[in-house]
């Protein structure tokens, strides 16, 4: 599929559901996993990079095309927009760092991960890095949602496992806080 940098495509729908993308004007089509009104301001910027990231990945679009594309997609008024900045922007520029930081971990060559599957664990680790905000829990949580709601049948448990392994050493004093007060295992 031939794109430029004025039309990025759009992702697949939830479920990695074969075929070509369909074009849309309204983002990702959700299976309604979390009511989309109890989404937090945060869950939804992630949304959003996902389709971003997911853009970048198999479009190799620009991401400031992509950003004015995904911008103006329905529903984004609802998102953080500085946190969805720092996921695109921030996940474009350390794609090598950030898998570097994955592949290590992964039972396959990268190049055969999911593109949804690889934009998740992309936000996943920038935002263990980064996001120190954002406690671990949460943003692993945050991701095997997405994972589930946009990704293939079992990529959130991929997601997981590569995540869960990525916590100790991004994040190695709250997961230790956790595991002594047992609320992590390992």
């Amino acid at each position: 599929m031939s794109t430029d940098s004025t039309t990025p495509p759009s992702p697949p729908s939830p479920g990695g559901a074969a075929g070509k993308p369909r074009q849309s004007r309204t983002g990702l089509t959700s299976t309604g996993a979390r009511k989309a009104s109890a989404k937090s301001t945060r869950s939804r910027a992630r949304e959003f990079a996902l389709q971003a990231l997911y853009q970048h990945l198999v479009g190799r679009n620009e991401a400031t095309a992509i950003d004015a594309f995904t911008r103006d997609l329905a529903g984004f008024h609802k998102a953080d927009s500085a946190h969805y900045d720092a996921l695109l922007h921030g996940c474009v520029a350390e794609a090598a760092e950030l898998d570097a930081l994955i592949v290590p971990l992964l039972d396959r060559k990268l190049e055969e991960i999911s593109p949804i599957e690889h934009a998740v664990m992309w936000i996943g680790a920038y935002e263990f890095r980064h996001c120190l905000d954002v406690p671990w829990r949460v943003v692993l949580n945050e991701c095997i949602e997405l994972a589930k709601e946009f990704g293939g049948t079992d990529g959130h448990k991929y997601v997981n496992a590569v995540l869960n392994g990525l916590a100790p050493s991004l994040r190695a004093t709250e997961v230790q806080a956790d595991k002594a007060s047992g609320k992590a295992r390992g």
